[in-house]
């Protein structure tokens, strides 16, 4: 029987392990995406397919809730693993939601000590195409997983240590580019060759029962210390909502709904009121158990709270949750999913806006909602190239800002270097940098977004998936201000200059700019207690300019200095005046949250409690019909509203007559409101 220091040094040894799993596959990859970029991940599970040991530092962070067990037991239906086979899969729907999407693939190895099995080696890769309609298979226009390339269930890769020709000749001829896939997939491979020789030592100091005692260990300890870190949260039930720009197919934005259940160190998330899933690639598959991708807020809290809890399987046991079946959080059937990324980050940002209200001092602002890896292909298709995994900044929290430029909301992916992108890509970068003006106001500012320019040198196409928070800000909180909305503009300036929204891949010409500037995080805190000082530090480093210094934070700086007198006066004149913050509140009880103008002209055409009846109605329909009706409900009554709403106000008149319009459409499917005659 092993003692818990036994335990622990085991234990660590294991994570020894994974770390040099990922710095193998990292060395020996092939693409961008995951040399540079480190979109990869690499584990170790015991046999309840949950993980026992996975990177505190390397790879993606948001997969260590994963589980195993389907994919397993879908690719051992007509057969037990063998010592030196490895599963290959990245199927959402026939992996049992292990993979994300199509472009991740997951490879599974058995560990064996002799002839027993003991656990099992995971290691998953983004690689740069797995075909499809479009180069990189990732588009929000895709309407069905199959339209996204390559299925692959769970089935053998490798055999007693020997790749199988003809899974990999398959792999292959559906990609376009086979030679990078390949080498990522081999590197794989080599990663878990590497946690295959470092778990058979351990099995052969601990045997397959200490290696199992080990396993539960960790995930006990990392359980106990997620459940304790939660505990500091004030029990109660909290609501929040927020909105993706559209839904793929139309102007119609989509709304994510999360309450969440705070009770003795135990968070349930009920996703009850988000929109059903859509004809597009921003659906998610959970099967509605809770899901590592759509929780990843949770994990950054308990690290908030013990940023040295362990990593592991051990974090999902304090996590419960509801998504009902046929919603974007728990799509159905065959929908697409390539642009789940621009969901699940809506989802950490309702997260944050319900358990606020729980831990005003512990969680922040809302970080910029958005991840946009900004895909350059040749026109041939022969090379497609991230050029930047594009991300904005993390929101503000009470006493101290928000991070530049960085928002770790569901990956930690690092940024190409500019010298590696142009040594690689036919692009010249022209400008990567923090965008001025872009973080919310707040005593505390919101992280600044991006701004990435470059030129295409040849003919090609441009992608942009996971294009987000154009139209609805990332919100603030106690009175700071949302940040800036983003921007993506091609050829800005010049006659033939296109602003865009929704990009499937967009035609470019040798000679063409694009530019791309991300939304900032929320601020913290009214922006009129901020620090002089520290907004002139912001204006000294560009973060901030002089007109938004006396703008937001009443600060009047002239030749580089604070004119002290000067906004005395101007802090003084807004407190008698009551001019604060201009901050718009939540409708939906969370009274410091500030939403910006554009949702608060949104729901008051479209209130919560309406559409929450809407919700209701839609999910008494067919799965396949719910997204078209709810498309014509909202359709109909922004016929009668500008092109452009909410980004562009409505007149008081148009505003009533669209508020009474959906009133009556709702009434007209779901009844009167409860309470009424």
């Amino acid at each position: 029987m092993l003692t818990t220091v036994e335990k622990d040094v085991a234990h660590t040894r294991l994570q020894a392990a994974v770390e040099e799993m990922c710095l193998t596959l990292r060395r020996a990859s092939r693409s961008l995406y995951v040399r540079d970029a480190a979109d990869f991940a690499c584990a170790v599970a015991d046999l309840s397919g949950r993980f026992v040991a996975y990177p505190q530092d390397v790879g993606v962070s948001g997969f260590v809730g994963l589980d195993l067990t389907p994919a397993i037991e879908a690719a051992t239906a007509n057969g037990p693993l063998a010592p030196g086979d490895v599963v290959l899969t990245n199927d959402p729907y026939l992996s049992g939601g292990l993979s994300t999407h199509l472009p991740d693939v997951h490879a599974i190895a058995p560990f064996f000590d002799g002839d027993e099995l003991v656990g099992y080696g995971w290691a998953f890769v983004h690689v740069s195409d797995v075909g499809g309609r479009v180069p990189s298979s990732v588009s929000v226009l895709n309407d069905s997983v199959f339209a996204e390339g390559l299925r692959v269930p769970p089935v053998r890769y490798v055999r007693a240590g020997t790749v199988v020709p003809e899974v990999e000749a398959i792999l292959a001829a559906n990609s376009r580019t086979p030679e990078a896939n390949r080498g990522d997939l081999h590197a794989m491979l080599a990663a878990l060759d590497t946690g295959r020789r470092r778990v058979g030592e351990l099995t052969a100091d601990l045997g397959p029962a200490g290696f199992a005692d080990v396993g539960a260990f960790a995930r006990e300890q990392s359980a106990a210390r997620a459940r304790s870190a939660l505990r500091t949260l004030a029990d109660g039930t909290y609501r929040f909502e927020d909105f993706l720009d559209n839904d793929g197919v139309s102007g119609v934005p989509l709304r994510v709904v999360v309450t969440a259940t705070v009770d003795d160190g135990a968070v349930h998330l009920d996703l009850t009121g988000t929109d059903p899933q859509v004809e597009a690639a921003l659906n998610m598959v959970t099967f509605g158990r809770a899901h590592s991708w759509v929780v990843t807020r949770l994990f950054a809290i308990v690290g908030t709270l013990d940023p040295a809890v362990p990593l592991n399987g051990g974090l999902m046991d304090v996590i419960g949750f509801t998504a009902p079946e046929g919603t974007l959080l728990n799509a159905t059937g065959t929908a697409a999913t390539g642009v789940r990324h621009a969901t699940t980050s809506r989802v950490n940002d309702v997260v944050s806006g319900a358990l606020v209200q729980a831990a005003p001092e512990v969680l922040p602002a809302a970080s910029s909602g958005l991840v946009v890896p900004v895909v350059f292909a040749a026109a041939d298709g022969s090379r497609v190239d991230v050029v930047e995994p594009m991300v904005g900044g993390t929101g503000a929290r009470h006493g101290a800002d928000g991070a530049d430029g960085r928002d770790s909301g569901i990956s930690n992916l690092s940024n190409n270097p500019v010298e590696t992108v142009e040594a690689n890509v036919s692009v010249r970068v022209l400008r990567y940098a923090l965008r001025a003006d872009s973080g919310g106001a707040g005593r505390w500012r919101g992280g600044s977004g991006l701004e990435l320019e470059f030129e295409a040198l040849t003919d090609g196409g441009l992608l942009a998936r996971g294009l987000e928070r154009l139209r609805f800000r990332p919100w603030g909180f106690a009175g700071g201000r949302p940040g800036a909305l983003t921007e993506l503009v091609v050829n800005e300036g010049r006659t033939d200059e296109r602003r865009l929204s929704v990009v499937d891949v967009h035609p470019l010409r040798a000679g063409d700019r694009v530019v791309l500037r991300t939304s900032g995080a929320g601020g913290y805190g009214d922006p009129l207690e901020r620090a002089e000082q520290a907004v002139l530090a912001d204006v000294a480093a560009g973060l901030v300019t002089v007109e938004a210094a006396l703008e937001a934070y009443g600060v009047v700086v002239r030749d580089g200095v604070v004119d002290t007198a000067a906004t005395a006066a101007e802090r003084a004149g807004r407190s008698v005046s009551g001019e604060r913050t201009g901050r718009s509140v939540s409708a939906d009880g969370g009274r410091a949250h500030s939403l910006g103008p554009e949702r608060e002209r949104w729901e008051r055409v479209f209130p919560s409690v309406l559409a929450d009846r809407l919700d209701a109605y839609l999910r008494t329909l067919p799965t396949t019909t719910r997204a078209a009706r709810r498309r014509e409900i909202l359709g109909g009554v922004l016929a009668g509203l500008p092109e452009r709403f909410p980004g562009v106000p409505a007149s008081e008149a148009a505003s009533v007559a669209a508020e009474r319009a959906f009133a009556e459409a709702v009434t007209a499917v779901a009844g009167p409101t409860p309470g009424t005659a």
